[in-house]
């Protein structure tokens, strides 16, 4: 303070005296923050000398300020009782818990009513550290007004929990402390524990109510940093602790468990002050972008396995899940103290069922009677989760507890034990809710004890768009999608996965298959091979027959073989499905992939499962059975194209159409275009090209609520880039292309549809129809040009752009008959589409469908071509020159959008 006496001497103006106290304070916060931070890069993993340090920074600053607003700005010779006040930090300031854009929360603490001197004191003060540019969250109070308020205000009380003294009169503040412990605290401890936790569980619901939400709240979000705060303000509530070590003398925690709370709170803490440095504001939510750089300033970095960001992920939610594990266990204590009710909703609602030998009911959760008892059979821990399904009791926090800390007692011996095996599989099989038990097993760490090869993908990240949670959590909603279908819950939404679940098969092969099947995640090798081999491992310790390992295996190697066939393949060229039979072989296998292939989509998150992948799915499924059934030679063109022809006239009888008419209409179309299509879809294209003019464009746009999806078809005269045009005026309107057809007839008009969805991934309303359809003819006329555009559309967003997505162009000549199928996966953008065709239009290539599929920010798009002369890309040169100019027109495109 001599110091900055000196620097403010000879001043007389307020204003003056309050301008040379900024520049000085301004002056020493910048060296300070910067020496905060240099030793925070030094430590980028650890952050509880930095948040401390940069609260004791402002707890310097906020001294100065008051000396100089009392001492030389508003000096009081003599005070009187009611010209004392204290400055008191309070809520994460009065834990001398800052981060780098955190909120200063001051409380001016008088005695009595305010005076005009405390007033103009305070008055100063905020003024110079607004011009200091703090952030100030501030009130002015007496001690009875602290008590009233703090009483009927949850949020209130709270913030006085954690207050501090920092400067001023210390007995008003010690008076505080003394009246609120004695005539608040001590009375209201039931209501503050119950309401705090209330507020926990909304707040939980608000960012998602998982723990594996991908960008997660690091102060708000479960397990995240609010948690801990929590479990501070109850203990210091209850025991006035000032630190949450004290907690182990107390007998709440184990050391252990202080330690986990310590490293949780520290690496949680360190991430938070990433994201402040980083944005130069307060910043709490871990977004995809902000991970990336978060992870490389703690030190992450890639190996040819995985990204840094996902190791760096994997960490924060195994430190989120045990933070998880902290809150139950004090929470037991609350109740075994009988400071906290136990939930009883549980105990009322419940059917009763006697409980096995070694198990007692305790507050309505199933505890142990004889810990010792317990652990002299490691087979207990097993028997404890099987216990909870059967009886549906909630496992009590305590139990939880012991078996966390006696993971090591599940070794090889155990593994093997046959007994062992049949609970798991029990528990997979028996109960009808296996989710339930395998997601505590998971968070308590026995199902990796038990089945090791799952550790490495437990808590891990897929750094993407697409997948909605982590390895374990994704593997585990697939076991729960799948234990719904078998309870009959979406006989509507999934009937054949139904029917096959009804028709019998082998549920221990497809329950096992359905948990491991991503297994092999996070390592350099294809996971898929990699999860087989595990699965042929895990299967044979489980002592499954030879025919079980057998399919497990295959189930897991083969388990995006569906998916990847249904998705990106036209799957009415017959070549497809007669490829894909060969695969599959059997009709067991078929059925098994297909309700593996539905749960791990609908396992994906939520949103991903749609009609129109459903429609695929059964499509491909119902081909391949008959093909199996009836051998694959039924799978000829020419077969198709007459039944096609057949349906077809069929449905113009109907319509009314005569003899003549028909005729004309089926002769008018090539070979290629009877199988390709929905006989509803060619019956729409007669009625356009019905007395079609050859300047006419008709369009028809209706909704296919089977495929979730609008059918836009388009007639009119042929001419070469017509694919691109109309693609380019559908993406223009914000349409997403997920699948597409076009054919020319024998008298030169294109008959093209697109199946499209909205970015919901819906048919678009009824409304948007219109100026749908008046954008579509603008662009054909060459009204709108596409390409220009789109240069403001394809903008990349900001939390997508770490996404990284190398492009692979693919060209397949064995795939079909008589197509080349051109596959490209690259990142997604509003205008690729359109580049992609245009590319190929300006060199001579024939688009006869496109089948696109989307994975968050990823796309696959492929092709089936022609070349200018009818023929399948036969040249090896022309397709490396094509592949160029694709890639080319691929990365002209992502500048474009980038500038």
């Amino acid at each position: 303070m001599a110091l900055l006496d000196d620097k403010l001497h000879g001043l007389k103006e307020p204003r003056d005296i309050r301008a040379a106290t900024v520049a000085i304070l301004s002056e020493a916060r910048a060296a300070a923050m910067a020496d905060v931070e240099a030793g925070f890069a030094g430590h980028p993993r650890a952050a509880r000398e930095t948040v401390r340090a940069i609260a004791a920074m402002t707890d310097g600053i906020v001294c100065a300020i008051h000396h100089v607003a009392t001492g030389r700005l508003h000096p009081v010779k003599t005070a009187s009782g009611g010209e004392r006040l204290a400055v008191l930090a309070v809520g994460g300031y009065g834990r001398a818990e800052m981060a780098p854009a955190s909120d200063v929360d001051l409380l001016f603490l008088t005695p009595y009513k305010i005076t005009a001197w405390a007033e103009s004191v305070v008055e100063s003060m905020l003024y110079m550290m607004w011009d200091l540019k703090l952030k100030i969250g501030h009130s002015i109070r007496s001690i009875d007004d602290c008590l009233r308020l703090g009483a009927g205000d949850m949020t209130i009380r709270t913030s006085l929990v954690e207050h501090r003294l920092v400067t001023g009169h210390a007995p008003l503040a010690e008076q505080l402390r003394e009246r609120l412990w004695t005539d608040l605290f001590a009375r209201t401890v039931p209501e503050f524990i119950e309401a705090k936790l209330e507020e926990r569980a909304a707040r939980h619901q608000r960012q998602g109510g998982q723990r594996y939400v991908l960008e997660p709240n690091v102060k708000e979000g479960k397990g995240g940093l609010r948690d801990l705060q929590t479990l501070y303000w109850i203990a210091k509530y209850i025991h006035r602790v000032d630190r949450a070590v004290e907690l182990v003398d107390l007998g709440v925690f184990s050391r252990d468990e202080h330690l986990s709370f310590w490293q949780a709170e520290d690496f949680l803490w360190a991430v938070r002050c990433h994201l402040h440095l980083i944005a130069g504001r307060p910043v709490d939510v871990l977004s995809f972008d902000m991970q990336v750089e978060v992870a490389r300033r703690m030190g992450y970095r890639d190996t040819s396995a995985r990204r840094g960001v996902e190791y760096f992920m994997q960490d924060y939610f195994r430190h989120a899940t045990r933070v998880g594990e902290l809150t139950r266990v004090f929470l037991t204590e609350l109740e075994s103290r009988h400071v906290r009710n136990a939930p009883i909703l549980g105990r009322i609602f419940r059917r009763r069922r006697k409980l096995k030998a070694g198990f007692i009911d305790q507050h309505g959760r199933l505890a142990i009677q004889d810990d010792d008892g317990f652990l002299a059979d490691p087979l207990n821990i097993l028997r404890l989760f099987e216990e909870a399904l059967r009886t549906g009791i909630l496992i009590h926090p305590d139990a939880m507890r012991l078996i966390a800390a006696n993971l090591d007692r599940i070794d090889d011996r155990m593994r093997a034990d046959p007994e062992a095996i049949r609970i798991f599989m029990d528990l997979l099989l028996k109960h009808g809710n296996p989710e339930r038990a395998l997601r505590r097993m998971n968070e308590l760490g026995v199902l990796a004890a038990f089945i090791p090869e799952f550790e490495p993908v437990v808590a891990m990240m897929q750094f993407n768009l697409y997948h909605h949670y982590t390895v374990d959590e994704h593997s585990i909603q697939c076991v729960a999608a799948l234990a719904e279908i078998e309870r009959g819950e979406h006989p509507a939404d999934l009937p054949l996965s139904s029917q096959i679940m009804d028709r019998g098969i082998s549920r221990r092969v497809l329950y096992l298959a359905v948990l491991l099947h991503d297994i092999g995640k996070g390592r350099p090798e294809d996971h898929s091979i990699l999860g087989a081999r595990l699965a042929r491992r895990i299967a044979t310790r489980f002592g499954f027959s030879q025919d079980d390992i057998d399919t497990v295996e295959w189930l897991v190697r083969n388990h995006l073989l569906m998916s990847d066939v249904a998705q990106k393949r036209d799957i009415a060229d017959p070549r497809t499905l007669r490829d894909f039979a060969k695969l599959v072989k059997t009709r067991k296998r078929l059925d098994l992939l297909l309700v593996l292939t539905v749960c791990d989509i609908r396992g994906v998150g939520p949103g991903t499962w749609n009609n129109w992948k459903a429609a695929l799915l059964r499509k491909l499924h119902s081909e391949t059975a008959g093909a199996l059934e009836s051998g694959l030679e039924e799978l000829n063109r020419d077969k198709r194209q007459n039944e096609a022809k057949r349906s077809l006239r069929h449905l113009l009888v109907a319509k009314g159409w005569d003899a003549r008419e028909i005729r004309a209409e089926i002769a008018r179309h090539y070979d290629n275009y009877w199988p390709g299509l929905p006989t509803d879809t060619q019956a729409v294209f007669a009625q356009l090209l019905r007395q079609i003019g050859p300047d006419e464009i008709r369009i028809d746009l209706r909704a296919d609520k089977d495929r979730d999806a609008t059918r836009a078809a388009f007639v009119l005269a042929d001419h070469p880039g017509i694919f691109s045009r109309l693609a380019g005026a559908l993406t223009l309107m914000g349409a997403n292309v997920v699948d597409a057809r076009t054919y020319t007839t024998r008298d030169g008009y294109a008959t093209a549809v697109f199946w499209v969805q909205d970015s919901e991934g819906h048919p678009f309303a009824e409304d948007r129809l219109p100026r749908l359809r008046q954008t579509i003819v603008r662009t054909l006329m060459g009204e709108i040009v596409a390409r220009e555009a789109f240069a403001s559309r394809d903008k990349p967003k900001k939390r997508t752009r770490e996404f990284r997505f190398p492009t692979h162009v693919t060209f397949d000549n064995e795939g079909s008959d008589i197509y080349t199928i051109i596959e490209v996966d690259t990142r997604d953008r509003p205008g690729l589409l359109y580049d992609l065709t245009r590319t190929m239009a300006a060199n001579h290539i024939q688009i006869v469908s496109a089948v696109i599929a989307t994975f968050g920010a990823q796309v696959v798009d492929s092709f089936y071509v022609k070349d200018m002369f009818g023929l399948k890309l036969h040249s090896e040169a022309k397709r490396d020159l094509l592949e160029k100019k694709l890639r080319k027109a691929i990365a002209d495109g992502a500048k474009r959008a980038e500038a």
